[in-house]
């Protein structure tokens, strides 16, 4: 036994050997299970899953019978199922943490367990496998040798557009996830935010039967998105190009409408003008002191 402070401050005893394991599930396909997942899901004390129909629909292709306890562990109840899942742990029950479809914690409940446990010094480790994320990114053909996973977009009009907005300069190639219902306004979004020359490929139902990836500029994608594409969808956005600042004589009358309208928005969001005024300049390719005193003169 070894002791172990909890996150309310208290000195917890935690049972040796209790390990949290994360561990990834296919995204499409049952047959790229690992023979490691296949064995967990078959061994693990109790086994804490995002769906259980599914988790069971898995474990059948896989022909692996569950022995452990199958503990339901979905968005809306992952803060009151937490504390259950680390007492299994402290008590020296292993727990294996699986979602529907590719890793726990990436837009997927886990994070508060993995946090938990971490806190009270449990062990915890990683049981690799597929992810939309880097499967997305590796069929892109955009550059890959940086990006940034964004999740899911803001659902409100205004929040989407300040998120947009804030990303639009952003060198790093971009993966989002999206809802099916929503991706043609998202992807129109990203047009009028990023331009909508920026080149984007849209990902849908990878690995599964009727998978589909298409390819073009932000603008060609929301036309296609138009006719309501189905599935499950992953966005990849390439990012910014760099800009030069403009010469003086070279910057136009819409180009400083333009960036007052983008401060107004970062303003809006909750940056201070400074920050704004300086996001803006970079990301417009123009010098902070003509944003400036074109905000100056609007105001």
């Amino acid at each position: 036994m070894k002791g172990a402070r909890a996150q309310d401050g208290s000195e917890r005893t935690v049972s040796r050997g209790a390990t949290l394991t994360v561990a990834a599930a296919p995204i499409g396909r049952p047959d790229d299970s690992s023979t490691r997942l296949a064995a967990a899901l078959g061994a693990a004390p109790v086994v804490a899953a995002e769906d259980t129909r599914r988790l069971r629909r898995l474990a059948s292709a896989l022909g692996v019978q569950l022995t452990g306890r199958v503990v339901s562990y979905y968005d809306d109840v992952e803060a009151a199922r937490t504390p259950g899942l680390l007492a299994e742990l402290e008590a020296g029950n292993d727990v294996l943490l699986v979602t529907d479809a590719g890793m726990p914690s990436v837009s997927d409940p886990g994070y508060r367990l993995v946090a938990a446990a971490a806190t009270a010094g449990i062990p915890v480790t990683v049981l690799p496998g597929p992810s939309a994320v880097t499967a997305a990114l590796a069929v892109s053909g955009l550059p890959s040798d940086r990006f940034c996973f964004e999740g899911f977009p803001p659902r409100r009009p205004g929040e989407q557009a300040r998120r947009f907005a804030e990303l639009a300069a952003e060198p790093r190639t971009m993966v989002f996830f999206e809802s099916p219902r929503r991706v043609a306004a998202t992807l129109a979004g990203l047009a009028e935010a990023f331009g909508g020359g920026r080149p984007a490929v849209v990902c849908r139902e990878l690995t599964k039967t009727h998978e589909e990836i298409v390819r073009g500029t932000l603008t060609e994608l929301a036309q296609w998105a138009q006719d309501g594409p189905l599935g499950e969808i992953t966005i990849v956005v390439g990012g910014a190009p760099p800009r030069r600042v403009a010469a003086p004589a070279d910057i136009t009358s819409a180009d400083l409408s333009g960036a007052v309208v983008a401060v107004a928005v970062r303003e809006q969001a909750g940056e201070s003008r400074k920050d704004a005024i300086a996001a803006t300049a970079k990301e417009h390719g123009l010098p902070k002191r003509a944003v400036y005193d074109a905000v100056v003169r609007s105001r």
